[in-house]
C-alpha cells in the first residue's frame, strides 16, 4: 500500500480522533496492523492499552501467586564422559524392596547398544526418588519398550464409522 499525504492525513484525524486500529484501519482500507506500524513509524502519540480496563495506562497489580515449590525434586545426575567405553556400569534399585529391608543398589554392567538386545525405557516409578527406574525387560526389535508396554504404549485408534450402535 502506498502512504499518500491524504491518506496520511486521514490517519493522523482518526488517530486523534480516537478511534480504534481495527476502526482506522477499515475506514482506511488496510489492516490494523498496518496502521499500527504506520502510527509508530509517523510517532504519533501511543494510547493506553485496550485490555487495561484502569485507563490508567499502567498495569493493574496482581493477587500474589501461592508459592507451591517445585513439582518434582532436582535430580543429582553426572555427565557421561564423550568417550564412554563399550560397556558402561549402570547402578539399578531392586524392583520392590520390602520396607524393613534398605535400598541397596546393584551393579550391573550392560552391553554397548549394537542394535539388538536393548532394555525397555519404561519408566517405573516417580522420577527424582531413590524407588525410580526404567523397566528392564528386553525391548521388542525397533521400539523402545517390551511386549508388555509396547502394548500400551502403541495403541490403534478406533474407526468409528463401521461400529453398530
Amino acid at each position: 500500500m502506498e502512504w499518500s499525504d491524504e491518506v496520511v492525513a486521514r490517519l493522523r484525524a482518526l488517530w486523534a480522533d480516537g478511534h480504534s486500529t481495527a476502526e482506522i484501519g477499515r475506514r482506511l482500507g488496510v489492516s490494523k496492523n498496518a496502521v499500527v506500524g504506520k502510527a509508530h513509524r509517523l510517532d504519533l502519540p501511543s494510547r493506553p492499552s485496550p485490555i487495561r480496563r484502569d485507563g490508567s495506562g499502567t498495569p493493574r497489580s496482581r493477587a500474589p501467586r501461592r508459592a507451591t515449590g517445585p513439582t518434582l525434586p532436582p535430580l543429582n545426575c553426572t555427565r557421561m564422559p564423550l568417550a564412554a567405553p563399550k560397556a558402561a556400569l549402570v547402578l539399578e534399585l531392586q524392583a520392590s524392596p520390602s520396607p524393613q529391608q534398605p535400598l541397596t543398589p546393584r551393579a550391573s554392567v550392560l552391553p554397548a547398544y549394537t542394535g539388538r538386545v536393548v532394555p525397555c525405557s519404561w519408566p517405573l516409578g516417580e522420577p527424582g526418588t531413590k524407588t525410580f527406574r526404567f523397566c528392564d525387560e528386553s525391548s521388542v526389535p525397533g521400539k523402545p519398550y517390551c511386549e508388555a508396554h509396547a502394548a500400551i504404549a502403541y495403541v490403534r485408534v478406533r474407526d468409528r464409522r463401521y461400529e453398530v450402535a
